[in-house]
């Protein structure tokens, strides 16, 4: 089993946070996104994952090796891939076209997700949906009677399905999925100036691929601020077998109201934490509230109290009570 994680968008939504470090690598209840959906991809794969792509945009040294330290971490070889240009989800997936053989999982590293299943590997292929309020911001997928998926659409003008695509897709075969994205490519076929997924996966199933819909429990976006925090807040609500409260902590004088996220060498001194707050390493938060937030590495917080908020690395903040969004090394004082 392989796994495609397109990830070079530019993360605009979640800035200013993302104009220093990639939207996969923003903290979630202590973890990178994007190493978070690496680890729930492999908890619903029976099959060894022998290999992950990664498809980024410019990146530098550290985070290719966080990238490999990812994949590492679950057995796996690291390749990565380069998307120069941003021209469409069907471009991102085959700039990575050396992956494409055999069974693979192509996954979105803007979202994150909770499920309840097995992968089906002898399926021809799967889509994962949700159900939306306004699916016109979405690529959908129509069903026929017998619960197989009929058609693609993307982000329809016009009401034809409310079954979102969220962007985490099977193949038993990669192959067959390469050499339609190919196709989009090498004849020039896009709507809306990019080459879209959804076409090929139109074209797939028109060719006798019989695709069906999966469903998770829970889908989480991560696509700016507010999503980050609520995203974190669910996280740290269902996760397991991790210890979320460094030994190396020191906690003086401090109430914990989990369930948070404290990271290494943090120091809390007179101060509220919780709950669904997750603090990087090596912080500092003195005489402070903090609730419902993330504050990432290398940051100080003093006389604060702070909810539905997200600072960056190396910020020093002190001052009134704030729902605030501090991207890194800035300073802020009232």
């Amino acid at each position: 089993m392989r796994i495609i994680i397109p990830m070079a968008g530019k993360g605009t939504r979640l800035r200013p946070h993302t104009l220093t470090t990639p939207k996969p690598l923003i903290p979630i209840a202590g973890k990178a996104i994007v190493h978070r959906l690496v680890e729930d991809l492999v908890g619903v794969c029976d099959e060894k994952i022998e290999e992950i792509g990664f498809v980024t945009g410019d990146i530098d040294k550290e985070i290719e090796e966080k990238l490999e330290s990812i994949a590492a971490n679950v057995g796996a070889k690291c390749k990565i891939y380069k998307q120069d240009q941003a021209l469409g989800t069907a471009h991102a997936i085959l700039c990575a076209k050396e992956s494409l053989e055999g069974n693979v999982i192509v996954a979105f590293a803007d979202l994150l997700f909770n499920a309840n299943f097995q992968l089906d590997t002898s399926k021809d292929g799967i889509i994962w949906v949700q159900q939306v309020k306004d699916p016109s911001a979405f690529g959908v997928v129509r069903l026929d009677q017998n619960n197989e998926i009929s058609g693609f659409v993307e982000k329809p003008e016009k009401f034809v399905s409310d079954l979102a695509i969220i962007g985490i897709y099977y193949f038993k075969d990669g192959k067959n999925l390469r050499d339609e994205l190919q196709y989009l490519v090498d004849n020039e076929i896009k709507n809306s100036g990019e080459y879209q997924l959804t076409v090929a996966l139109e074209n797939m199933k028109n060719k006798g691929t019989k695709f069906v819909p999966g469903q998770v429990l829970e889908w989480l976006d991560c696509g700016n601020k507010d999503a980050a925090v609520n995203t974190n807040k669910r996280y740290l609500e269902y996760i397991k077998n991790e210890q979320l409260i460094s030994p190396t902590a020191q906690i003086v004088n401090t109430i914990i109201k989990e369930p948070v996220f404290i990271g290494e060498n943090v120091r809390l001194n007179n101060t509220v934490i919780g709950p669904h707050v997750s603090i990087g390493k090596n912080s500092v938060v003195e005489n402070t509230i903090v609730n419902n937030s993330i504050i990432q590495e290398n940051t100080t917080i003093n006389n604060a109290n702070l909810t539905d908020s997200m600072l960056g690395n190396h910020v020093q903040y002190s001052g009134v009570a704030q729902n605030v969004s501090v991207g890194d090394y800035n300073s802020i004082k009232y």
